[in-house]
Formats: C-alpha cells, sequence, structure tokens
C-alpha cells in the first residue's frame, strides 16, 4: 500500500517499538512498501538505547510490553532535551477513556487503536511528519488540571498535542463505529441464511406433502413459510392449466 505525500515525508525514518514479532513485521512490511525507512526494537528500554545514537523522525509504539511499556517510553522521550521533538505515535487498545489521559499525561502526539486499519495508519503517520516542523517552531505549553472518573490529573500538555489527541480519538471512534456497522451486517446476513432451509427433506411422492421433524406430515406452503421467511403466492403452469382446462386449449 502507498500512501500520499512528499518525498521528504516518504524517506522519512520511523522506528518501531513492538515486542509481537508477528506484528512488528507486519508493520515494517506496509511502511517499507510506502517507502519509509523502518528499524524496530522489541521494548522501551532498548528503544531509548537506540535513540542514543539514532535518530527517527517518527516513533511508533505498542503500549503493552515488557521492561518499559509505551507509555513510559514516551515520557521519557518527551523529558528529553535532545529527543523531545520526536513525534510518538502510540497503538493502543484504548477501551477506557482514562487512556486519553495517560496519553497525554505521557506526552504522546497521537495515537491509533490496534488492530489498526493501515489508511488510517498511515493518514495519521503523514499528518505528523507533514506538521512537525511547523510545530517544533510553536510554543503552547500550558499545564491543564482535570477531574476525571474521581481523580485529579494535572494534563502538562501543550495545546496543539491536545488537539491532536482528540482529533486522533474521533477518528478512531469513526473508524470504531464502521466496524461494527460492518459487524452488524454480517450477522444480518448471517442470520438470513439460517432462515433458507437446508437438508434433505422427506417428501410424499404422490401428494408432496413433506414430513417435520416430529413425524407429521404438512402441506408444502405450510411448511415452507413456516421455517423461512418465504411467502405464496398462487398461480397455474401450463401444463396444469391443460389438463384442468382443456377445453381452452383444444386445437
Amino acid at each position: 500500500m502507498a500512501v500520499t505525500g512528499d518525498k521528504q515525508e516518504k524517506n522519512s525514518k520511523i522506528l518501531i517499538v513492538e515486542d509481537s514479532p508477528s506484528q512488528a513485521i507486519q508493520l515494517k512490511y506496509l511502511l517499507e512498501e510506502s517507502g519509509y525507512k523502518v528499524s524496530v526494537q522489541t521494548n522501551g528500554a532498548d528503544a531509548l538505547s537506540h535513540l542514543v545514537e539514532h535518530t527517527p523522525d517518527l516513533v511508533i509504539s505498542d503500549i503493552l510490553m515488557p521492561v518499559m511499556d509505551g507509555y513510559e517510553l514516551c515520557r521519557k522521550i518527551k523529558g528529553d532535551g535532545d529527543l523531545r521533538g520526536i513525534p510518538v505515535l502510540l497503538l493502543t487498545q484504548l477501551t477506557e477513556p482514562e487512556d486519553i489521559i495517560k496519553g497525554l499525561d505521557s506526552g504522546a502526539d497521537n495515537f491509533v487503536t490496534k488492530p489498526y486499519d493501515p489508511e488510517l495508519l498511515f493518514s495519521q503517520i503523514e499528518y505528523i511528519l507533514i506538521n512537525r516542523t511547523m510545530r517544533t517552531t510553536l510554543h503552547t505549553e500550558m499545564g491543564l488540571e482535570v477531574f476525571f472518573a474521581g481523580k485529579k490529573h494535572f494534563v502538562n500538555s501543550d495545546r496543539i498535542q491536545i488537539l491532536d489527541l482528540l482529533f486522533s480519538t474521533y477518528q478512531n471512534s469513526l473508524q470504531q463505529k464502521h466496524e461494527l456497522e460492518r459487524t452488524n451486517k454480517e450477522l444480518k446476513e448471517a442470520l438470513d441464511t439460517i432462515n433458507i432451509l437446508h437438508g434433505i427433506l422427506p417428501i410424499c411422492a404422490n401428494c408432496k406433502k413433506i414430513r417435520d421433524d416430529k413425524g407429521s406430515w404438512n402441506q408444502i406452503e405450510a411448511y415452507i413459510t413456516e421455517h423461512s421467511q418465504a411467502e405464496f403466492s398462487h398461480g397455474i403452469c401450463p401444463e396444469c392449466a391443460t389438463k384442468l382446462y382443456p377445453q381452452f386449449f383444444k386445437d
């Protein structure tokens, strides 16, 4: 999958921090296919060591990792004078509103929920990289004290970061809404399929009645109506019309 954007953005260096080998390989492949230069570390501590000698244009980090999780990694990057300008995108399940507070508190620039939609992920990456230079020239830091879920939090994040997190929250919620609609559609189609008759039906060779599971014989119309959503309208086929009303079909 390729993404739009300037060559500068496409040639950007991205550090993936992910403890799952399969997910790291998948994400690395997607990014490299789009022209990004990618390196991988398996936890926050190794990522910090890597950052001492290498400066990527973006860090994409999972949250749940051994040794050092994504929140702590992000917090240390933003607390380091030499590293704080590196944007951090967190990959998260984001099942609770508190996760947004944690993301703000750690200094994260953006997040994408897992399992992520590749198009949404690339959209967030491109947005971050395009705005990186502009953001480094702005100074909008302003702490904010909030009372949430019975606890008091002090969010030491600038206003632009807060807006970015809120916009990404909206985008992820929209993605989840579309996925829910798709799931509901699939469930409805599955229910419709369940209402279709399947299997072998015992049918009388003479009168064409169908035997049900209880051993009773039913008119075919009654049986199908009861076991499906089909409805009947009646007519006469040409062959039966000739037999029943021969007077109308004389040569």
